[in-house]
Order: C-alpha cells, then sequence, then structure tokens
C-alpha cells in the first residue's frame, strides 16, 4: 500500500486568514526560511530537536538550501510535504507545516507545525491551529492522522513503536 493515491494532487496554495497563505516550500525560499528558523532556534530546537535534530545551532545558509532543495524533492515526489506559511506578498515566511508518512505505528499520516517566535499567541498562530486540522481532514486522504505536539507530545511520539 502507498502512502497516498496515484491520483493524488496536493494543494499549491491555502490560504490562512486574510493575509496569509501556505504553499510548498521551495529551494528559492531560503532567502526568508533562514533567518525565520534561525530567529527562532531555541523554541524550535525545544520542539524538533530530540526527534529531527532540527534546526542544528550551527546551520548555514547552504545547508538550509540544501534541506529545502530536498523537501521541495520530496513534495514533486509525494514522498512527504513541507509548506511554508507566507504573508500574502511572499515577503515573510512566518511559520512551516509538515505532513509526513508515519514513522511510528499507529497513524496514516504525521503531522506537525510551528510558527516563527514573534507570532505565537498571535491571531495568525490561532489562524493556523484551527485551520490544519480542518484542511487535513478535508482535503487529505487520511484516515489516522497524528497531530504532534497537539494529540501528543514529542516525548509520548518518540515512545511509541516504529512503523513498520
Amino acid at each position: 500500500m502507498t502512502w497516498l493515491p496515484a491520483d493524488f494532487v496536493h494543494p499549491v496554495r491555502v490560504p490562512v486568514g486574510g493575509a496569509h497563505h501556505l504553499r510548498p516550500i521551495a529551494a528559492s525560499d531560503t532567502d526568508l526560511d533562514h533567518p525565520a528558523v534561525m530567529g527562532s532556534r531555541d523554541r524550535l530546537w525545544s520542539i524538533y530537536g530530540e526527534a529531527w535534530g532540527w534546526p542544528p545551532a550551527t546551520m548555514t545558509y547552504e545547508q538550509d538550501r540544501e534541506d529545502l532543495a530536498h523537501h521541495e524533492r520530496e513534495i514533486e515526489e509525494h514522498k512527504s510535504f513541507n509548506y511554508a506559511l507566507f504573508d500574502d506578498a511572499e515577503t515573510a515566511l512566518l511559520g512551516c507545516v509538515y505532513i509526513d508518512p508515519p514513522q511510528k505505528a499507529g497513524a496514516d499520516a504525521e503531522i506537525s507545525w510551528w510558527v516563527v517566535d514573534e507570532q505565537v499567541g498571535t491571531d495568525l498562530e490561532r489562524q493556523l491551529d484551527a485551520l490544519v486540522p480542518r484542511w487535513i481532514a478535508e482535503v487529505w486522504p487520511f484516515r489516522t492522522p497524528r497531530v504532534i505536539g497537539r494529540d501528543l507530545s514529542w516525548k509520548e511520539w518518540l515512545a511509541l513503536p516504529d512503523a513498520d
């Protein structure tokens, strides 16, 4: 069984509130991604560090570009998805949403997301928090998605048995 149906078409633009949207990330977004990630690095490490080893404290612009190119290829191949949160003019990258095949047993997808430090606790974060579960349920072909950091903590996720 494949992760996604062969005919599934992933969304290329998803409105978030009135002035923001999600779209698949690309290597060409490094100019906006690198300062967003590194500007929120300590908090992001507290979320993703133990599980993913990301973002490293010394991540260079070039390492970030390579990582984004890897995400871009995975999106094209429908292996996993990284959607960046942008203002409508795409002058600022304000967070990301990850939609991945399950690494742990008991789900058919694993979802997580973040916003930059400056957006924590804002209307934009609340809009994203409300949108993502609804968007996954309405648009994506999953029956048992797991929202890590929401449905269960990252520590609880790490303790789960690996998927086959």
